[in-house]
């Protein structure tokens, strides 16, 4: 066939493009393929112990029995369908049996407080001591770690020999777990997260660490984070500046409301102000690999029955929402917000399973139908009945009957890995 630009020009052009392919792949490189944990549970590092993620589990299925002990009541509470009820509920109270908690954060920053030092490195060394013995039994979440007091100058000091005992005193105990996450919270500067990075170089090196090896979580709680003082957007800046250890960004809801002003009584996840930073951070961490993840409500199921509906509806109408805006990660606060949780993250996945296995085994088929998808909408399509798989909303047998697909078509589709 003919045609009439040369081996030359194509040569020149993909010479001069050469460095932006490399940007591209250094900032871009898409998501890693794991399993991100549907929400984030912290607890304070003087309240965690050994049966902490047991203890959540049981007072979990406590209330579920006492506010909502089958589908028809919990149907009642939280308004789902008739026919989606018994499944999420079967579901729910397995999950709970069996995997209360998928992400555990112990807290050393605000849900700890300021406390003497030695009381503080006495708490951060046990917490190592745990973490270490539950990952060595099987029992840790598959997902664990400590959330340090920041980099501002008051509590600097602080956080970093916590940072230092808990990494020195988890690695001396059988080394770093695969699931270790560790969360920085209050980043104002992108230079803060520079110097955390520093703090983690040096510490891999002392042990000989392969470099890159520690990752960590950024949470913004503070409006610099969103928009610097040049009016520029930040959040892009911080993600650069953790030279590709940042792991997840976190939306803190009560001190970004009330960094903007907020009154208490309006600080929410749906907030103007709380969807403004959202989509600010989902814009900028797309393609990065960065996951995102939603706050949390500081309105707790707790008293009688009306009261712990009440405060159901709320949660399951946010986590509802989060998802919808595909932010697939929050913070529970309590136990008894664990069947919501799960209420709200398994009906997400099975009221959509039917029509999303349908339209990904049309596309694989090029089979046609009412909707033309393309390989973006594929890639969304697998990706959504993979987390579904992953949190235990939806099984391998009838993703497999739906879509004609097994997981690894459902991650070639991802584009996992």
């Amino acid at each position: 066939m003919r045609t009439s630009l040369s081996d030359a020009v194509r040569g020149d052009v993909g010479a001069s493009l050469a460095d932006v392919d490399a940007e591209l792949a250094r900032r871009y490189p898409g998501d890693s393929g794991t399993r991100q944990p549907v929400h984030t549970v912290y607890v304070p590092g003087d309240a965690f112990a050994a049966d902490t993620v047991r203890s959540w589990g049981g007072q979990a299925l406590a209330a579920l029995d006492a506010h909502a002990p089958d589908a028809a009541a919990l149907a009642a509470v939280l308004g789902l369908p008739h026919d989606l009820a018994g499944p999420v509920h079967d579901r729910v109270r397995a999950k709970l049996e069996r995997e209360p908690v998928e992400d555990l954060r112990v807290d050393f920053e605000d849900g700890y407080g300021v406390r003497a030092d030695a009381e503080e490195d006495e708490a951060v060394l046990r917490a190592a001591e745990l973490i270490a013995a539950a990952v060595a039994d099987g029992s840790a979440p598959p997902y664990i770690g400590i959330r340090t007091k920041c980099m501002e100058a008051a509590v600097r000091d602080r956080g970093i020999r916590t940072l230092d005992l808990f990494l020195t005193a988890l690695h001396r105990s059988g080394g770093l777990p695969d699931g270790l996450v560790l969360t920085l919270p209050k980043v104002t500067y992108p230079q803060q997260v520079t110097a955390y990075v520093r703090l983690l170089e040096e510490f891999e090196k002392s042990f000989g660490l392969t470099p890159g090896r520690i990752g960590f979580e950024i949470q913004i709680e503070t409006t610099q984070a969103i928009l610097g003082a040049d009016g520029r957007a930040t959040v892009a800046r911080l993600i650069d500046a953790a030279e590709g250890r940042a792991t997840g960004l976190h939306y803190g809801t009560f001190d970004y409301s009330a960094s903007c002003g907020v009154s208490a009584a309006y600080q929410s996840m749906d907030h103007p102000a709380a969807d403004h930073a959202k989509a600010v951070m989902q814009v900028a961490a797309a393609g990065t690999g960065v996951r995102l993840s939603d706050g949390s409500t500081n309105v707790l199921p707790v008293g009688p029955t009306e009261r712990v509906h009440e405060a159901w509806r709320l949660h399951h109408g946010l986590v509802r929402r989060s998802l919808a805006r595909a932010y697939y990660q929050g913070w529970d606060m309590h136990p008894g917000h664990l069947p919501t949780r799960y209420a709200a993250v398994y009906a997400f996945y099975r009221e959509g399973l039917d029509a999303a296995a349908a339209r990904l085994a049309a596309y694989v088929g090029r089979a046609g139908g009412d909707v033309m998808d393309e390989p973006a909408t594929a890639k969304a399509l697998s990706g959504y009945l993979l987390r579904g798989l992953d949190c235990g909303a939806l099984d391998a047998a009838e993703v497999g009957r739906g879509t004609g697909l097994d997981r690894a078509g459902l991650e070639r589709l991802a584009g996992r890995g």
